[in-house]
Order: structure tokens, then sequence, then C-alpha cells
């Protein structure tokens, strides 16, 4: 139990113990069903807004195309879904049984070939983090060993998230086209629909998130998180010293973009679809929101953000529909100018002093009530015999005075 605490203590995780307590217990035991499953869809974006405290927050890189990776690890997920959906005997009635749906329609009549190895699990579930780190690798490869970067770097993002949208749309009989892949309704025979499937999934997903987040924690306390520190502050500095920043960034974006890859799997399974909607720049920039909202330096700070936007565009839309942008709109502006630094800046400035104040105030009450308990020590009191011989002394004196003169 000590050796627990002080692995806490030391990598700063009581936020991080709060986070998952609110999440596990407190949120399963206050919502229903319906209302857990939309916070366990919110939570599957918190991947990748955790993703973006590395990449931006740390490495001081701007990326606004992480929505690419978030919806190629979906859209891996979905191929595997959507084949043990379309098994023959399901799709008897198609002019082509055994294949997806979406291939029917569009006259494609065999399986093609890129879809067979998702046939296994395995080699899905790899190819979840696998594909968008690969992605990722390539991107960061080609832009950061030029030393491409800030602004540049996020135009690049978002022209990448724009060409997969392009390709997923055009490539309609291979991908589904602009509705993608829907109808997914059981993994490896399990029925995912069910109110029982819906928890097990939620507690997989809080899982697999404070394991992402204790993993992105223990390489920020490392030397790395240092030199990812230093590297976005003074990078000619770094670089002077011997140290390659393109590879330290090449890293920091891979990683984000394998968190990005769970989440979008994450969300498949929860939801039981995947489409481009999820991958352009739109999702993209909301997702660096999630982030900036929640603050872009906190880890367990970027899950609120993300919980707090998505609850608030699910209140909005509900209770306003004709206006719920504008008030989202709202909600961003008014944030990211009244804390810069987000929900985090707010909590490190505003409520920890407070917090600090208080319980100083407190102990120098206690203090002082303390010492006010004490009862005064009283100094002995002088007895009679010795109160009555300096008398004594004073009084013969004048008697011996004059004996002596007779």
């Amino acid at each position: 139990m000590n050796a627990f605490k002080a692995w806490i203590l030391r990598y700063q995780l009581f936020s991080l113990v709060l986070l998952t307590l609110l999440l596990a217990v407190v949120l399963p035991a206050a919502l229903d069903i319906f209302r857990l499953n939309l916070v366990g869809k919110y939570l599957t974006y918190a991947f990748v807004a955790v993703g973006l405290v590395m990449v931006w927050g740390y490495g001081g890189v701007l990326s606004l195309g992480q929505g690419v990776f978030f919806g190629l690890g979906g859209y891996a997920m979905a191929m595997f879904l959507k084949l043990e959906a379309s098994d023959p005997e399901t799709t008897k009635i198609q002019s082509t049984p055994g294949i997806p749906d979406f291939m029917d329609w569009n006259q494609l009549t065999e399986l093609p070939m890129l879809w067979l190895p998702f046939k296994s699990f395995s080699f899905t579930l790899a190819a979840v983090i696998v594909v968008p780190t690969l992605l990722a690798w390539v991107v960061s490869f080609a832009m950061f060993k030029r030393r491409v970067g800030g602004v540049y770097f996020a135009i690049i993002t978002q022209a990448v998230a724009l060409i997969l949208t392009v390709l997923i749309i055009g490539q309609q009989g291979y991908t589904g086209g602009v509705n993608g892949m829907t109808d997914l309704k059981t993994i490896m025979g399990w029925d995912t629909r069910t109110d029982s499937a819906k928890y097990i999934l939620y507690y997989v997903c809080v899982a697999l998130l404070v394991a992402s987040i204790v993993l992105c924690r223990w390489i920020q306390t490392s030397k790395l998180g240092t030199l990812l520190l230093a590297m976005r502050d003074k990078e000619d500095r770094v670089r002077f010293s011997g140290y390659d920043v393109a590879d330290f960034r090449i890293f920091t974006f891979c990683l984000a973009a394998a968190l990005s890859g769970i989440g979008g799997a994450l969300f498949t399974l929860q939801v039981g679809f995947m489409s481009p909607s999820f991958v352009g720049i739109v999702p993209s920039i909301e997702m660096v929101i999630y982030a900036a909202v929640g603050g872009r330096m906190s880890l367990v700070g970027a899950v609120y953000g993300t919980l707090l936007v998505n609850a608030g565009k699910t209140f909005f839309s509900e209770s306003f529909p004709d206006m719920w942008l504008f008030l989202m709109a709202g909600l961003f502006i008014g944030v990211t100018m009244a804390f810069p630094l987000g929900l985090a800046g707010l909590w490190e400035s505003h409520i920890v002093p407070w917090w600090k104040g208080r319980q100083a105030a407190l102990n120098a009450a206690s203090k002082v009530a303390d010492s006010a308990s004490v009862s005064p020590v009283v100094p002995p009191t002088p007895s009679s015999s010795a109160a009555a011989e300096p008398a004594a002394r004073t009084t013969s004196l004048p008697g011996a005075v004059s004996g002596q003169s007779a």
C-alpha cells in the first residue's frame, strides 16, 4: 500500500484517481444506460485529446488532422465487424452473398484483397494501432526531417484529412462512401447492443483511457518529457546539444496517432457505425478544442474538456435546437478568452491557491485555539513564616542600635 501511494505521489496521479472514481463509480451509478453510453462515446474522443496534449502541449506541434487517425482506427474495426455481419446466410438475398451490402450495391462480385486480412480479429486489433501509426510516421518523417513545423505543419495535416475524406467518399464500393459502414451489431458473435454489453464496453473504454494517461504521464516524467518541453521552448538549444529533434517529434506524433486509433476503434464498437464525417477537418478541429478547453498541458484536464464540450453540445442541441451552434461557439470563445490555459489552468491559478490559503488559515486557527486552552502557570505564594522573617529583622534593628549606644 505504501509503495502504491509513493508511486501515485511520484507521478502526481491524485487527479487521475479522482477522475477514475468519477468515471468508474459515480457516473455508472448516477446515469441510465442511454446517457452512460453517450459518456462512453465522449470518452473515445478523449483518447485524441490526450494525444494532443503530448504532441501539442508538450511537443509544441499543433496537428489539425487527428481525425484522420481516429477514423483509420474506427474503419479498421468497422471492416472486421462488417465482415462478421456479412456472412452468406445473412446476405443470401444479395446478388453476391458473403460480401458487405454496399459492395453488392456497387456491383462488386467478390471481396477485395484489402479486406481479406480483416477477417482475423487479431490482425484487426494490430491494424487499429499500426495503420494510424504508420501513416503518422510517413507524414511526420517527411515534415520533421525537413524542419517543417508551426502553422505549415498544421495546414499539411488539414490537407491530409481532406484528402482521406475525399478518398473514402469516392471509393464507395470499398468504403461505403458518404454513408460509411453501418449495421455493426456483433463482435465474435457477441451482441454489442444489449445493456450488459454497453456496460462492459464502457468499462473497457475507461480502463484503456486510464492506462493511456498513465503511459503518457510516465513519458512526461521521464527524460523524454523533459526534452519535449525543452524542444518546445528552445528547439535550437536542444539541437545544438546533440539531440535529433525530429526523432523525438516523430515518436510523439506517432504516439498520438496510436491513441487516436484506439479511440476510433472503441467508438465503432460503442456506436455501431463509422463514417467519413469523423475523419475530416471539422471533427479534427473540434478535437483540438477539447484539449484547449481542458488545458493543453494537462492529461486529465483534456478528458474533462472533452466531457464538458460534448455534454454542452448534447444539452444545447436538445434544449435549443435552433441556436445550439451559436451557443457552442460562444462556449468555445468564452472559455478560451477567460481561461487561456483551460480548465487545468483555472484549477492551478485559482482553486489550488484558495485551498492552500484555507488550509493555512485553519492550521493557524487551530494553533491559536490550542494555545488558549493551556492554563497559565501561577508562581507559588510565599509562606507566612518567610514573609514574617524580614519584618522581624526590621523591627529588631532599632532596639539593637539603641542598646549599643547606651
